[in-house]
Formats: C-alpha cells, sequence, structure tokens
C-alpha cells in the first residue's frame, strides 16, 4: 500500500504540508489553528491511573482534529491541579501517548497534536525542575551555563511528551512596578537578546521548539500596569524591545507569542505592522504565532462580535488561538468573507510545518520510559545558577564572608524559612520536605558548635510588627543577624484568579502575593512591617546582612548605617538557601551582577540606564540616578580596570571591525570572577538622539590572587549598529566612544571615529 505523500519522511516538508493541506476539509482547518482547552481537562483520574476526558473526546470530535493542546502536564493553583489529582512524569507520558492515539485513530487524518507546556522558569508540572526565575538568570550574566540548564529541563518536557515550550523571553523591566517583572532577563535588550538565543538553542538540543513571550513591548505599559496601553514610538519598539526577538527567531525559534498589550492602538494580537510586516516579511519568519490566553477574545471590544474578532487576529498573522472562542468561528469568518480561505491555508500551513519539523509525524508518542522526578542534571544546573545570581549590592569589608565557626547566628525576616516564596510565579506544587530554604541553609553551612536561631520577625506583607521585638531580642544576643526579606510570587488556594490565570488582586483584595502576574506595585519599596524590622534589628548594634528574595527590584533607601551588607538572592530556586548560604560564608565568591537598575524610590521612575542622552540634571528633591546602577555587583575581593585599548582609532562603515582589550587585575586576596562590561556611547552623529550608552558585549574572567587576565572584544558591524531612520539597523558615521567597566556607572573608554564610505553611509 502506498503512502500518502504527507506520510512519507522522505518528501521535502513543504512538498508534505501541501498535500495534507489538499486533502483537508475547512473544519479540519479550522481545527488546526485551535488550542481552545485546558489541557488539566483532558484527563481524568482513575482508581487505576488516568483516563482521557469526555470533554477531551468532544473537542475532537468538533473539529475532527486538534492543532494544540496547552497545559496536559500543568499543576499549580490556578489549575487546581496538585499530586492527589495530577500527572507525575510517568504518568504524564501515558497521557501524552492517550493523547496521540486516541487522535491518530478516532480521526479521518490522524494529525497529531502539538503539546504545549510552560517552561517559564523550569517545567510547570509535577516533579518538574524548577529554575531561578529569569531576573535571576539576567542576574548570573551566562548564557552557556543558561543553554545547559534549558537543554535539560528541555528533555524533561520532552520524556513526558510535550513538543513545545512556552518561556518568556522578550520582556524587558523598563518599569519595575510590573508584577511580571521576575519573568524578564532585565531591562537591557542585548543582555535579554543573548539569553534568548541560549534559550532556543539550548532547548534545541532537547528537540523542544520555543514560543517566545510575549511579542511586543509588553515590559513597557504606562504605569507598569499588566496588558494594559503602552506609549512606544516605532523607534523605542526597535531600538529597545524587538532586540530579543530578533535574535531569538534568528537562533530558530519555533514561534512567538503575540502580547496582550496595545501597540499603536491596536492590541498586538490584531496587529499587522508586528504580526506580519516585522515578524513575516522583515525577519522572514516561517513558525508560528500564538494569541496570548483569551488575547483573541478581547478583541470583541473592536469588532462587536466573536467571528469577527478571530478574523481579525487571523488576518493580521495570528495563527495559533489559546483559550478563546474566537477562532473556531474561522469557518464562518471564511463564509462571510471577513477573512480569505488563503489566510486560513497560510495559518494552517505554519502550523503543520512545524508539527512535520518537530517530527510528530513520525514519532508522536514520547520515549519508552520517562523520569519518575525532575531530573538531577536539570536540578544541578538550576542550583549553579542560582548561586551565580547572588548579587552583592553593598558590604563594609567587615562581616562577610561569614565564618562557619561563628558563635551565634540570628536568621530572621519572613523570607527566611518559606520555600513557596523564593520559587516565582509559574511554579507547580512541590513535594513536602523537598528544597532547601535559607534557614536551612545557613544552618547547614555552619559549623556544629555554632548556634543559629530564627524568628519570623514580620508578615511579608501588612503592618503587624508583633513579632519585631522578639526578633530583636535575637538578634541582640547573636554574632551576627541574617535578615531575609524582599516579595513573594507564592500562589495558593486562595488565590482569585482571572480567566487566564493571572492572579486578581487590587485594592481591597487580600493576597500574601506581592509579585507575579497581575501583582503589579504602585510603590515598590520594601513593606512598611519589613522596614521596621530592619530598623528595630540593626538598633541592637548586632551586625546586619540583609538579603533579598525577590522578584523585582525593590527600591531601596540608603542602607548602609543599617546593614553591613545587602545581598540580592532574587527568586534562586528551590535549592537557592544553599547558594544563599554557599555565598555568604565564602564557599563560592558572589559573582552576580545587576541585571536592571534599583531605584531609590518609586517616585524617580524610570531609572534604567540606557534612557536618551538629554543631560537631565536631575530632581529637586531628590537624586534621579538609582540606587544601583545596571551592571552592578561586587565581590569580597579588589579587582583593579585598566582603560579599554582599541586596535584603531578610525574605522570605515563598511568595515567596522576591530578589538577592544582591557586588563584586568586581581589586587586583593581571593579569587575574583568579573563580569567586564562593554559600552558603545555615540558622541557625534547618527540620524536619530542618542541614548545614554548601550551594552554591547561582556566577558567573564576568573582571576586568581595577585593576578591579571585581559578581556578581549571583537568589534563588528552588530557591535556598532545602531536604527537608522529606515528602523534598520546600520553602522551610521560620527564619532563614539567604547567604554569597559565592572558596571554601566563606572567606565573607562576610547573614542572611536566612523568615517562614512566613499559611496555614501554605508
Amino acid at each position: 500500500m502506498t503512502l500518502p505523500r504527507y506520510r512519507d519522511p522522505s518528501v521535502p516538508v513543504a512538498d508534505r504540508v501541501r498535500d495534507l493541506l489538499g486533502r483537508m476539509t475547512r473544519a479540519e482547518k479550522v481545527g488546526q489553528v485551535n488550542q481552545r482547552m485546558y489541557g488539566w481537562d483532558a484527563y481524568e483520574r482513575t482508581p487505576d491511573g488516568h483516563r482521557l476526558s469526555d470533554a477531551f473526546r468532544e473537542e475532537v470530535a468538533a473539529f475532527d482534529g486538534m492543532g494544540a493542546l496547552y497545559g496536559l502536564q500543568r499543576a499549580d493553583a490556578w489549575s487546581g491541579v496538585g499530586f492527589a489529582d495530577g500527572l507525575d512524569a510517568r504518568e504524564g507520558a501515558r497521557t501524552a501517548a492517550a493523547v496521540q492515539r486516541y487522535v491518530r485513530e478516532n480521526t479521518r487524518l490522524g494529525i497529531p497534536v502539538l503539546l504545549v507546556e510552560e517552561m517559564p522558569h523550569g517545567l510547570q508540572a509535577l516533579d518538574g525542575t524548577v529554575l531561578p526565575v529569569n531576573l535571576a538568570v539576567g542576574a548570573a550574566w551566562d548564557p552557556e551555563l543558561y543553554a545547559e540548564a534549558a537543554a535539560a529541563v528541555g528533555a524533561e518536557l520532552r520524556c513526558r511528551g510535550a513538543h513545545l515550550a512556552l518561556v518568556s523571553a522578550l520582556d524587558l523591566v523598563r518599569d519595575p512596578r510590573w508584577g511580571r517583572a521576575e519573568e524578564c532577563f532585565g531591562e537591557d535588550p542585548y543582555l535579554a537578546a543573548r539569553l534568548t538565543e541560549a534559550l532556543v538553542e539550548g532547548a534545541r538540543r532537547a528537540g523542544v521548539g520555543v514560543v517566545l513571550k510575549h511579542f511586543a513591548g509588553q515590559g513597557a505599559t504606562v504605569g507598569g500596569r499588566n496588558s494594559a496601553a503602552t506609549e512606544l514610538g516605532v523607534r523605542e519598539l526597535h531600538e529597545i524591545h524587538l532586540a530579543a526577538a530578533r535574535a531569538g527567531v534568528a537562533a530558530g525559534a519555533a514561534g512567538v507569542m503575540a502580547a496582550y498589550n496595545e501597540f499603536d492602538g491596536l492590541p498586538c494580537v490584531a496587529s499587522t505592522y508586528l504580526l506580519t510586516e516585522i515578524l513575516r516579511e522583515r525577519w522572514e519568519f516561517d513558525g508560528v504565532v500564538m494569541a496570548d490566553g483569551t488575547a483573541v477574545d478581547r478583541l470583541v471590544r473592536l469588532t462587536g462580535d466573536p467571528v469577527s474578532a478571530g478574523a481579525l487576529a487571523l488576518d493580521a498573522g495570528c495563527d495559533l488561538s489559546l483559550w478563546d472562542a474566537c477562532f473556531p468561528t474561522l469557518g464562518e469568518a471564511v463564509d462571510r468573507g471577513l477573512v480569505r480561505e488563503q489566510a486560513l491555508d497560510a495559518a494552517v500551513a505554519r502550523v503543520l510545518t512545524l508539527k512535520f519539523r518537530l517530527g510528530l509525524f513520525e514519532q508522536p508518542l514520547p520515549a519508552a520510559t520517562a523520569p519518575g522526578r525532575g531530573g538531577e542534571r536539570a536540578g544541578d544546573l538550576g542550583e549553579r545558577i542560582a548561586r551565580a545570581c547572588v548579587t552583592l549590592l553593598s558590604h563594609d569589608g567587615a562581616v562577610l564572608p561569614l565564618s562557619p565557626q561563628a558563635g551565634r547566628i540570628a536568621v530572621l525576616g519572613p523570607n527566611a524559612d518559606s520555600l513557596a516564596q523564593q520559587l516565582g510565579d509559574y511554579t507547580a506544587p512541590q513535594r513536602p520536605g523537598s528544597g532547601v530554604t535559607v534557614l536551612q541553609g545557613i544552618r547547614a553551612a555552619a559549623s556544629p558548635g555554632t548556634e543559629v536561631g530564627y524568628a519570623r520577625g514580620c508578615d511579608l506583607v501588612g503592618d503587624d510588627v508583633s513579632g519585631v521585638p522578639e526578633a530583636a531580642a535575637l538578634a541582640a544576643g547573636s554574632d551576627v543577624a541574617v535578615l531575609v526579606l524582599g516579595g513573594s510570587s507564592a500562589r495558593s488556594e486562595d488565590t482569585v484568579f482571572d480567566a487566564n490565570g493571572a492572579a486578581v488582586t487590587g485594592s481591597g483584595t487580600p493576597s500574601g502575593m506581592t509579585c507575579g502576574e497581575g501583582v503589579d506595585l504602585a510603590d515598590v519599596a520594601l513593606p512598611a512591617a519589613q522596614l521596621a524590622l530592619l530598623e528595630a534589628v540593626s538598633a541592637t548594634g548586632t551586625p546586619v546582612v540583609v538579603v533579598l528574595v525577590q522578584g523585582r527590584p525593590h527600591a531601596l533607601p540608603d542602607l548602609s548605617a543599617t546593614a553591613s551588607a545587602v545581598v540580592s538572592a532574587w527568586y534562586p530556586g528551590p535549592r537557592g538557601g544553599r547558594a544563599v548560604a554557599d555565598v555568604l560564608f565564602g564557599t563560592c565568591e558572589p559573582r552576580g551582577r545587576l541585571p536592571v537598575s534599583v531605584p531609590r524610590s518609586a517616585a524617580q521612575l524610570p531609572v534604567f540606564y540606557n534612557g536618551k542622552d538629554h543631560r537631565y540634571r536631575g530632581y529637586v528633591d531628590q537624586s534621579a540616578l538609582p540606587r544601583h546602577a545596571f551592571g552592578h555587583g561586587l565581590s569580597y575581593t579588589r579587582v583593579v580596570y585598566g582603560p579599554p585599548r582599541l586596535s584603531v582609532r578610525q574605522i570605515d562603515c563598511t568595515a567596522p571591525d576591530l578589538t577592544c582589550r582591557v586588563t584586568v587585575r586581581n589586587t586583593g586576596v581571593r579569587a575574583a570572577h568579573e563580569t567586564v562590561q562593554l559600552y558603545v556611547r555615540r558622541l557625534s552623529g547618527g540620524t536619530s538622539w542618542p541614548r545614554v550608552r548601550e551594552l554591547r558585549g561582556f566577558v567573564r574572567l576568573d582571576i586568581a590572587p595577585g593576578a591579571e587576565a585581559e578581556a578581549v572584544f571583537a568589534i563588528d558591524r552588530d557591535t556598532l549598529a545602531c536604527v537608522d531612520r529606515d528602523l534598520c539597523l546600520a553602522v551610521e558615521p560620527g564619532e563614539v566612544e567604547v567604554e569597559t567597566g565592572p558596571a554601566s556607572d563606572r567606565t573607562q573608554g576610547a573614542r572611536l571615529e566612523i568615517t562614512a564610505s566613499p559611496g555614501g553611509m554605508g
């Protein structure tokens, strides 16, 4: 019997797609661009395990197939899935296989289903590995390590039978009031681009396609308000918010997710400019565009009815919906002439192409064996990231590193002994007894003769300070106090959720969350009770080390007279307590660098380092400068940077290749792990107003005590290019300063003249 061409793996993918598309009815086509079912509704618990639900069978029957199924493995407070009824790794693989078998055996064409899972910082599934959040990954400044972790977690996802990973990578922290700041790699487009590349490349090693969230500009909404409008112009969009997406697409991303926010008056899912002109035409992207959850349904407010809303999104360039009621009506939209059949065919073709590229037709079922628990390799890599991200913001040189033989250590604060509060949003339930809190990490690191006491002191939020006297008394009787403050994105069964899974919070809505999707803050200062605890503990005279477990950069007052050292651990993941202890005790050196600027107060926002260079002199009532600048991070030793040395001082636009070298000497007695940063600052020329400076490279150096090392940067067209008047990347004539240093506010520069090419600007 001759195989249909679409079943023959020797046939080119484009021909297989064309053959299969030609066999499909319109209803089957509409089914392939729909992803409206919540995956946890596709199965139910039985005495012997799990079975496919009647709701799943009905969804398959509605279109004689299923394009994609979201969140079959997902577990969290929103889905209501836990260990009592959810899918562990082995049951997840079995259920994924059951999905594919059912669709293959009970539909006319037997087209496999794309199984889509959340992989925001690890796999959001029971026993899936949890990594530090993206903001912590950004603080590590280590794309190679992140690529390894993405590959390891991707392997877990693939073993469970899934194919596509949804990962936040494209948003930037332009306003730390935004609750989803933890999902960003930082405030800088270059750093985000390098980590996005690492994510895509790592996942690809595991055979997993990545859908990059969110396209575009979602981190720049007005007031840091989730899913709100932006006031971005096209230049700001291209200069800042498209760099990571461009890098991810070039690296081979399988898809991008259209963001909730509006751009130029239209939600991103309805923006032809974003989804077609930029993605398809400029960048030649041939992957899928997925809507964010229920985003297409929101268009009804514009169009007046679901059929027109679905047509608007499809025509703009959206290929695959998520949980909406509009895309199922696309057949009617074609009948009514609201959208062309060719537009539907193009979307279906992209979905089918992805299925062929990922090998679904040849291997729709997961591997015969699946890990019983989250892979140890992924967990170990997560712990390495947790160590690498710990950022020493300030210290007096007298208290840290702690001595393991310290007599008495007081560990205090609402984040000292809470695993949930160091994990971040989009996290599955953890097994009891798993993970290491900061308190547990310190107790394990201290010598047997060291007494480690604990008092919570205050709640994370609220104004109850009744526990402060107990904590202060414990500190007074100790040699050092480690005060663990910050925020929490921990969801619970008491959290109220929107239809898309965002937490519903606001004035008068009780919530223990201070960060996460839907949890925006007007004031990013630490809560009053935490500041009262800090003041009381400091007043005892005992040296204080502040550890911030947080998903956003909280505004910090001047703590120089209050704390001997301040450390940001971000949300370091389940093993984060051990990582923090290793840094506090000096088992490993602090090497984290800020991926964001730390504000002094919400009143001075924005404080990102790479704004337009208008030489603003500052406010009358407070500094306009951040408390700690982008790229900042101290160590337990002293390093001295030499000036940058350029191989040439003048280049042509058409051949902008040169080398920059900088010598870094470790003058201290401990090893140094330096992240040498390279910035470009335009002094003159160009076709648009310059920014203060822009990160364009970084190199990590390990330097022994008393030794020196050289950081070498190859400077080329990518390093020097800027967005020209046509919104294209080009090297423009003028004078720039190439700067190097340990942070954006501590650089030395060398001037470089860029001349016009003989035929024009180049």
